[in-house]
C-alpha cells in the first residue's frame, strides 16, 4: 500500500517516476562530490529473433523530459517520507536541473544494434539520474514504431490504422504507440487524444453493439450514415456479411448524397469474405466503397492476405501492434562510457560494452540502399554520413522538433532503401556493423588499464 492514498500516481513529469536506486546512487554520489562529467549511451545490445533492423522513435519526448527535469515540493517532501535521503542532499536536489548536452539519432532512423540512439554528456549525478525515465521513453516508442513499420512492408500502398488503445498497458502507453505508429507510416489511429497531443489523423467506424441497439441492422446503418459527419465507415459483419454488403447497396441507393467510404470486416475467412462483398459492391456499381479489414491481425497476418490477392483496402492493427505482442520487448541499456575524462567499459559475460563516445556512420551501394555501418569514436575521422545529431546543448534544445511528416519522410526513406533481405518479416540475414579501429583498441587499453 502507499503511503499516501490520496495522491495517486506521479504525473509523467515527475522525477519520482524513476528506479530507485538512481536516487540512492544520487545521495552517494553528492556525499563523494562526484560531480566529473559523465558520457552515457542508450543502445539495444541485440534483435527480436524475427526482427531486422529497427525505427528510432521517441527523441521528442526524451528531450522535453530533460529540459524539464526538476523536483517540486511535494516529490522532495515524499523523498523525505522514505527517511532514505539526509536533508542537505534534499536541498541539494531541489536546484538540480539537466545541465548537460544530448546527442541522438533523429526519429526515423533505422538503426541496428550497438549503434547508439542517445549519447548524454553531462555531470555525474545528472546523467545517472535520467537513465530510467529515458529507457521508459525511447524503448517504448522505438519498439511500437518498430512493428509498425513490419505491418507497413507487409502492406504496401494499404491504409494503416491504428486500433491498439484499448489494451495497451496504460494511457501513456496508448497514446504514445498512436504517435511512434503514425510516424512509422500508419494512416492514423483510433485514440482521439493522439490527434490534440500530437496531430496524429483519427479514423473510425462503429461498434456491434450500435448495429445491435436497433432492431434492423439496415435501420442501424441508415441512422449511422444520416448522424455521422466524416469518412463514413459500416461494419457489417455483426450478423451475416454477405447480407449486410447488400444491405450497404441499399442504403447507398436510398441516401445517394450520404457518400459510403469503406466497410469493415471484423471476424471470419477475411479474404474469402472481401472477395465475395467486392462481387456485391461491384456488380451494382459500388466500385467506390472500399474494404476495410481488422480483428487479430499483425504483419504476417497482413502479408497472407495481401499475398492471396485480397481486395482489401485497409487494415486496423490493435493488440499486437500496441503491446508489439511477439517481441513485447528490446534488450535496451543505458551504460557509463566515460567518466572524468577517462573511458570506461562493462566486462560482464555477454554484456560487454565498447568504450567511449562513438558515433554511428552509414555507407550505401551504388543502388543507394543501406550497405554496412561503421560504429567509431566520436572524434575518430570516418567516411561515410555520421546518424547521430546534437539534440540538446548546455541542457536547452538546439531546435524545435521536426514536424510528423519529416519524420515519417524519414521513415519512408529508410524502409524503401533497406537490402532486399532486410525488408522481409523474418530475419535473414545480419545487417553488418563494423568496429572500428579506434573503438577496439580503445577497448583494449581500458581492460590493460584495469587488470
Amino acid at each position: 500500500m502507499t503511503e499516501n492514498p490520496t495522491r495517486g500516481l506521479a504525473p509523467d513529469g515527475s522525477p519520482l517516476l524513476t528506479d530507485l536506486y538512481q536516487l540512492t546512487m544520487l545521495q552517494a554520489y553528492f556525499d563523494r562530490r562526484m560531480y566529473a562529467p559523465a558520457v552515457f549511451e542508450l543502445f539495444v545490445r541485440k534483435l527480436p529473433e524475427r526482427r531486422s533492423f529497427l525505427v528510432a522513435a521517441g527523441l521528442e519526448q526524451a528531450v522535453q523530459y530533460l529540459t524539464n527535469l526538476s523536483f517540486g515540493a511535494q516529490d522532495l517532501a515524499d523523498l523525505a517520507a522514505t527517511k532514505l535521503f539526509g536533508a542537505e542532499f534534499l536541498d541539494w536536489l531541489a536546484k538540480l536541473r539537466f545541465t548537460g548536452d544530448v546527442d541522438a539519432l533523429p526519429e526515423g532512423t533505422i538503426f541496428f544494434p550497438n549503434e547508439p540512439m542517445l549519447r548524454v554528456m553531462a555531470p555525474l549525478p545528472e546523467a545517472q539520474l535520467v537513465e530510467s525515465r529515458l529507457l521508459n521513453i525511447l524503448h517504448f516508442q522505438t519498439l511500437i514504431a518498430s512493428k509498425a513499420a513490419r505491418c507497413v512492408l507487409a502492406a504496401p500502398g494499404k491504409t494503416l490504422v491504428d486500433f491498439g488503445m484499448r489494451r495497451a498497458h496504460g494511457s501513456e502507453a496508448a497514446a504514445l504507440a498512436a504517435r511512434a505508429s503514425y510516424l512509422a507510416g500508419f494512416a492514423g489511429t483510433a485514440t482521439v487524444i493522439a490527434r490534440p497531443a500530437f496531430g496524429v489523423p483519427l479514423y473510425g467506424t462503429m461498434a456491434h453493439a450500435f448495429v445491435q441497439a436497433h432492431d434492423t441492422e439496415s435501420e442501424a446503418f441508415e441512422h449511422f450514415a444520416r448522424s455521422h459527419r466524416g469518412p463514413l465507415v459500416l461494419l457489417i459483419d455483426t450478423y451475416d456479411t454477405l447480407t449486410a454488403a447488400r444491405r450497404v447497396v441499399e442504403l447507398a441507393r436510398r441516401l445517394p448524397e450520404k457518400r459510403i467510404d469503406s466497410v469493415r470486416l471484423d471476424s471470419g475467412d477475411l479474404g474469402e469474405l472481401a472477395r465475395e462483398v467486392r462481387q456485391i459492391f461491384d456488380g451494382a456499381g459500388c466500385r467506390d466503397i472500399r474494404i476495410f479489414a481488422s480483428g487479430g491481425l499483425d504483419e504476417h497476418g497482413i502479408a497472407a492476405l495481401v499475398a492471396s490477392g485480397a481486395p482489401i483496402d485497409g487494415y486496423g492493427v490493435g493488440t499486437s501492434l500496441d503491446v508489439s505482442e511477439d517481441h513485447p520487448a528490446l534488450d535496451c541499456v543505458y551504460k557509463l562510457q566515460e567518466y572524468d575524462g577517462r573511458p570506461r567499459r562493462k566486462r560482464s559475460t555477454g554484456k560487454a560494452t565498447w568504450p567511449g563516445r562513438k558515433q554511428v556512420y552509414r555507407h550505401y551501394d551504388a543502388n543507394g540502399r543501406l550497405d554496412h555501418d561503421v560504429l567509431a569514436l566520436e572524434d575518430e575521422p570516418q567516411p561515410g554520413e555520421p546518424l547521430l545529431a546534437p539534440a540538446i546543448r548546455r541542457g536547452k534544445p538546439v531546435a524545435a522538433p521536426p514536424d510528423a511528416g519529416a519524420i515519417r519522410e524519414r521513415v519512408r526513406h529508410g524502409l524503401a532503401n533497406l537490402p532486399p533481405a532486410l525488408a522481409v518479416l523474418d530475419r535473414r540475414t545480419e545487417y553488418r556493423v563494423e568496429i572500428s579501429h579506434g573503438v577496439a583498441s580503445l577497448a583494449q587499453r581500458v581492460d590493460e588499464a584495469f587488470r
